[in-house]
Order: C-alpha cells, then structure tokens, then sequence
C-alpha cells in the first residue's frame, strides 16, 4: 500500500513512542547528554575561511540547555553511503554513551548520480545505509533521529518554492515508520519557510556575498532558522522534553556565532 505524505507524517507522530528526556546512564552519570550530529555541508562547523558559511548545526547550541552538548560530526560533500565508507560512522560512535542523541541527516550527496562513491539509490541503498547508523546507535543504547534534508533556494518562474530532494525524504519518512524512529521532517518544514518568505528574503538566509550566490548552504540568519526548525521538531516528535529546549521563539542574535580558525594541516 502506498501512503502519502500527510499519512506518512500522521502515523510516524502516533507510532513513535514517546522518548524520557534524561533517562539513560549519561544522565545518571552526571556526564549529562550529548546529541551527535550525522550529516552534510548544510549542518557542518565552518571555519574562518569559509565566513560567512555557517551550518545549522552550528547554531543548534544556542537552542537547548545547557547540559545537552552537541557533537556536531557533519561533514562537507558527505552522504550517508561516503560517511560509514570513510569510517566517519565508526569514530561517533566511539563516542556515544547510552542515552545520547544521535541525529541524521543525509541526502544532498546521495543524490549525486555521476559520483559511485557517494551515490544512493533513495529506496535501497539510501535506506540500507541509513540503517547502519540506527543499528550503531541502538547498540550503544542511544536514540536514533532522522532529519530529512533541509531544502536548496529554488523557485519556480511563478514564486513557488519547489522541492529538489527527488524520494530521498520519502524513503526517509518510510524509513523512520518502518524501524519507528522519530522523524524532523526539515526538508517539508525548510520548504515551507522558503514558500512563506518568498524568492526575494530566502537570500539573506542563504550564503549569498558579493562575490556569492549559494542556494544550499546558509549564513548565520538561515543556520538559526534551520536550527530552531530541528529544535521544534525535537520537541515535537518528544525525543526532547519542553525544558531541554530554550530560546524556541526569541531572538538569536547572529553575532554569538563564531567561526574557529581553520584546522592545522
């Protein structure tokens, strides 16, 4: 039977069992919770050669408490296939404690077709991929999370913003009701934000510069908008509690991100 998007999206709301924010040993510990991030360019820590780039995991910190640490592993250029191959996957999980987050996000790079050693089809590949990372963090006794990939800037001649993700977040969403893991859906939610600004103002969200016209990665406007976007979903989906959440409807100001100076060769 095939479901649609709304149907999809209600069942995954009902199916996913409700998640107790600070249960785990992390927590009893004392060590306090970590969510590590699993993705692309459009979630990566940039550094001082590439501001005014900024990832929306970047922004993530200033969206929780501040005993819920972000581990943010997202790299440029990855997909989920090249992430494990390089032996990404095997380094974060070296890190993960029972009861820490681990949140993914792929499918920019699997959509590269011409590139073997990034390339996933969404309904096979894509998915089995995507499984080693829910198998990794379930065996560690940590939560798993899919994030849909957060949408490009693209409109069509009539102002509409228009998907460019292809099955990839529809394979993700059959995914998450399949293993019953908890869902952000930031590929329908980003699109509808880009709908709601319009062709004009997604540009002070994007890493447009005068030398610049980026349509994927964002500046630090758009990296606190994705953010708060995965923040909202984190909560809705209840994989957080309302008090590991903060700053959900205020003002960030875009001068507390900071970019590091590049990493020595």
């Amino acid at each position: 039977m095939n479901l649609t998007r709304r149907q999809i999206g209600a069942a995954l709301l009902a199916a996913v069992p409700p998640v107790v924010a600070g249960a785990g040993s992390a927590s009893a510990s004392g060590r306090g919770r970590t969510l590590f991030v699993a993705g692309d360019s459009t979630a990566a820590q940039k550094f001082a050669d590439a501001a005014p780039e900024t990832g929306w995991g970047m922004a993530l910190p200033f969206l929780l408490r501040g005993g819920l640490r972000v581990a943010n592993h997202a790299v440029n250029g990855r997909s989920a296939k090249s992430f494990v191959d390089e032996g990404r996957l095997g380094a974060l999980l070296d890190g993960v404690r029972p009861g820490d987050l681990v949140l993914i996000q792929f499918g920019h790079n699997d959509e590269k077709a011409d590139d073997p050693t990034r390339y996933t089809e969404p309904w096979t590949t894509y998915q089995e991929y995507l499984r080693r990372f829910l198998d990794g963090a379930r065996a560690r006794g940590a939560v798993p999370v899919l994030a849909t990939p957060v949408e490009r800037r693209r409109f069509d001649a009539g102002g509409n913003a228009v998907p460019t993700h292809g099955d990839y977040p529809a394979a993700m969403r059959a995914l998450a009701l399949a293993e019953r893991v908890a869902l952000l859906d930031i590929e329908a939610l980003s699109l509808a934000l880009w709908q709601e600004l319009g062709a004009e103002a997604t540009k002070t969200y994007f890493n447009w510069t005068a030398t610049e016209q980026d349509n994927t990665h964002f500046n630090p406007p758009g990296a606190i908008a994705v953010a708060r976007l995965v923040a909202g979903e984190l909560l809705r989906t209840r994989t957080l509690a309302r008090r590991d959440v903060v700053r959900l409807h205020e003002d960030i100001p875009t001068s507390w991100i900071t970019w590091p100076p590049p990493a020595a060769a």
